[in-house]
């Protein structure tokens, strides 16, 4: 049975994780890294369990900070939990964390510094001014782990628009190298341009360019789902939060061989695949983005055409990984952000989206038996690494889809197959009877009805 790796301990200011203390760096990577997660105690419950309503568990954030800055390839030789009592406008930490941290970082030879917040760019600059490191908070860290993984133009169109949003935050007077000027142009010359005006305007322009490439791959693909709508198959999307398992899933419904690993953020651009139900019913499998707590706003935006897969699904699949000891926290995540679609001056996601959503509890295998938490109706426990429980899942997605088809009766003469053949693709004959014409009985969504009744008159 496989086993979950324990979780980083949360230790106070005083020192770090005995168990992240990795001794001499010689033999390490040149990249060493600490992760600091500063948290606020929740008004109720305790720093190891999570409270409704109340922040994540300590621990449980920390070992997602943790996997987040693994992915990126550096080496974490310490990692910590400092709790506030307030938040400083210059540091966001204390003093006596700064120092606490400074001394880590010296005695560990860390050349990178991951703060699991969102940093001001005045509380980057002093904290990489009193660490003598670079600075990295939760947004860039983000950012730069779908920097590395995005693979199609529009993923690496959608990063790029995301990382120079959030670097324009960064150009702040507070860095004295950004405010050289250059010299004027003309007979009158003048003081000429700031670099921090050259940088902003040079990142402004790249922006535009940007989103109207964007504005193109939007239109292509509405003309691709419009596409597939005159087909039309029904859409099945998969949605979580990271790391879930919902390639894997993906992989093990339709046998395709997605790339799926045990890391946040495997899989960044949408794949589609066609998957064949037990009524025989084709329909189309979307593999999307995983979604993350306080997930960058220039991300939520940037994504906004990925994630538009998810709107004009069918069928929403919410992939959980319900081992997790945050699981619940997760679940709350992600429904955040598909209400969050539905909402707002222009929403993506319609009002119903909500009766269109199959929970999916994966990862029973490393429950060791206990109970199965169940959270929503229908919700059904499967093991998308062993196979466990997807026939049912596959069962359930059919009785989801043929809730919405009509059921009729057609009288089709035994010669013409053609029409009989496409009744066959584009619906499910339940019934058939052979007595010189073919009597059927078939259920097909209203367009598909529309359709055949349109052509047989």
């Amino acid at each position: 049975m496989r086993r979950r790796p324990p979780l980083p301990k949360a230790t106070d200011p005083a020192g770090y994780t005995p168990a992240n203390d990795r001794g001499d760096s010689s033999d390490l990577g040149p990249t060493r890294a600490a992760v600091i997660l500063p948290y606020q105690r929740p008004r109720t419950g305790t720093l190891g369990a999570a409270v409704e309503g109340a922040p994540r568990a300590a621990e449980a954030r920390l070992a997602e900070a943790v996997g987040l800055a693994a992915s990126i390839g550096v080496t974490i030789v310490h990692s910590v939990v400092h709790m506030l009592r307030e938040r400083r406008p210059s540091t966001l930490l204390g003093e006596g964390h700064v120092e606490t941290i400074r001394q880590a970082i010296e005695q560990h030879g860390i050349t990178v510094t991951v703060v699991d917040a969102a940093l001001s760019p005045v509380q980057q600059r002093n904290l990489e001014r009193a660490w003598n490191c670079k600075v990295i908070d939760r947004t860039g860290l983000i950012l730069e782990i779908f920097g590395e993984r995005a693979r199609t133009k529009e993923g690496t169109l959608q990063v790029e628009l995301a990382h120079l949003s959030y670097q324009r935050t960064r150009l702040v007077r507070s860095w004295t190298h950004l405010e050289r000027q250059r010299g004027g142009f003309g007979f009158l010359g003048g003081p000429g341009e700031s670099q921090i005006e050259i940088d902003r305007r040079l990142i402004d322009d790249r922006i535009i360019k940007l989103k109207k490439e964007l504005e193109v791959v939007r239109r292509t693909r509405g003309l691709h789902r419009r596409q597939r709508e005159k087909v039309p198959y029904p859409v099945i999307a998969l949605v979580g939060y990271t790391n879930a398992g919902k390639s894997t899933l993906f992989n093990g419904l339709t046998g395709a061989g997605v790339y799926a690993q045990d890391q946040l953020f495997a899989t960044l651009d949408p794949t589609m695949r066609g998957i064949r139900l037990p009524s025989g019913r084709l329909a189309i499998l979307s593999d999307t983005v995983g979604f993350i707590s306080e997930l960058p706003t220039q991300l939520v935006e940037a994504f906004r055409a990925t994630l538009e897969e998810v709107a004009a699904a069918d069928v929403i699949l919410h992939v959980r990984d319900v081992a997790h000891p945050d699981s619940a926290s997760q679940r709350a995540d992600v429904l955040k952000v598909l209400a969050e679609l539905a909402s707002g001056p222009h929403p993506s996601l319609d009002e119903a989206w909500e009766g269109r959503v199959v929970e999916v509890l994966n990862k029973v295998d490393l429950l060791d038996g206990a109970d199965v938490p169940v959270s929503a109706p229908g919700s059904v426990g499967v093991s998308a690494l062993t196979g466990e429980g997807l026939e049912t899942l596959r069962l359930v997605l059919d009785a989801k889809l043929a809730a919405g088809l009509e059921t009729v009766d057609y009288v089709i003469p035994a010669s013409d197959g053609a029409r009989l053949a496409w009744l066959y693709r584009h619906g499910e004959v339940i019934a058939r009877d052979d007595d010189g014409e073919v009597r059927v009985t078939v259920r097909l969504t209203p367009a598909d009805r529309a359709r055949f009744e349109k052509a047989e008159a």
